[in-house]
């Protein structure tokens, strides 16, 4: 009796404790969420613009539009895959619907194109990483280079306005809430929920973890990757879309390689690994925000650009390491 006693204790003591980390832990990202806090309380010091509305606004409009493409790479990268054209992909997207709407093409017929044409770039890229074997990395560094070339020839040097209805949609809010925001946020969800429960997530965690078990035990590897760089390609033009209504045109100064790298720093802040197998959404989102609300608060404190960006490197590379020490644990 006392022993079935002290058993039951033992293991209500267990139990407890390990709801307790669980809680403090926060699933993974209590140390992300604390760091996100820290910057936030000291930006609030510093400035009495940060905690502002129109600023907060501003600040949801940015990490809208790289939230897209970090949820993508977040999907990407679980199944052990990369793509560095997403963020050139989005700025052919902007140019390409820009250039059509001006030229009188209705704005949802030019969207539709635009979103049609950044599916098949994510489509060939997966056929090409698929059956030729090249790395990832270099295939879609390669397309992205391309893509940047894309996009200044179909600009032809000049900014292109994006046209009213953009325009409108880039800057209007639902209930004080950006439409940007709800579409990334949709997005965000959508994508989270698939991962988690449907059998195309958890293939994408197989074949991270191992592709080559994935193949044994009878997933379609091949099928699998080309949908999912395909689907990086729909979502790089909706990011595309969403860029071109919040800048309002499609300018030759957009560089999509930075908003590309931006992302993944996001995505591995948020604790997805580089090697596959392991991310969350929520990790992502957290990244997403931290990122956003840092160059937000270098801007405001009149911090260097320079600088900002050895931060923002600083930043990913801790991130790296911090990834690459809890796989090892």
């Amino acid at each position: 009796m006392i022993d079935n006693d002290v058993r039951s204790t033992m293991t209500a003591t267990v139990a407890l404790q390990a709801m307790t980390k669980r809680r403090f832990s926060l699933g993974g990202h209590g140390g992300l969420l604390i760091v996100l806090l820290v910057v936030i309380v000291i930006t609030a010091i510093g400035s009495e613009v940060f905690l502002t509305a129109p600023n907060l606004i501003n600040v949801l409009r940015q990490v809208s539009v790289m939230g897209v493409i970090a949820a993508g790479l977040t999907v990407l990268m679980i199944s052990g895959g990369i793509d560095f054209s997403m963020g050139s992909n989005a700025v052919v997207t902007m140019a390409l619907v820009a250039q059509l709407v001006t030229n009188g093409t209705p704005t949802m017929i030019a969207v539709l194109v635009g979103i049609i044409a950044a599916t098949v770039v994510g489509l060939i890229n997966g056929l090409v990483v698929t059956f030729t074997r090249v790395a990832p990395f270099v295939a879609t560094l390669a397309a992205a280079t391309l893509l940047d070339g894309l996009a200044l020839f179909i600009l032809n040097g000049m900014s292109v306005s994006a046209g009213p209805d953009l325009s409108t949609f880039g800057v209007a809010e639902l209930g004080g809430i950006p439409y940007l925001l709800i579409a990334a946020i949709v997005i965000c969800v959508a994508l989270g929920l698939t991962l988690k429960y449907t059998s195309f997530g958890r293939d994408a965690f197989a074949i991270g973890g191992n592709e080559d078990a994935a193949r044994l035990s009878g997933i379609p590897v091949a099928a699998r990757k080309i949908t999912l760089y395909a689907l990086m390609g729909l979502l790089a033009g909706i990011t595309g879309v969403m860029l071109l209504g919040r800048l309002g045109a499609a300018s030759p100064g957009t560089a999509g390689l930075t908003l590309e790298l931006q992302a993944v720093a996001a995505v591995v802040i948020g604790g997805t690994s580089l090697a596959g197998g392991r991310g969350t959404m929520i990790g992502t989102a957290l990244g997403v925000i931290l990122l956003g609300v840092l160059s937000n608060a270098l801007n405001l404190l009149s911090i260097s650009a320079y600088i900002q960006m050895m931060v923002v490197g600083g930043v990913l590379l801790l991130a790296a390491i911090a990834n690459s020490w809890r796989s090892r644990r």
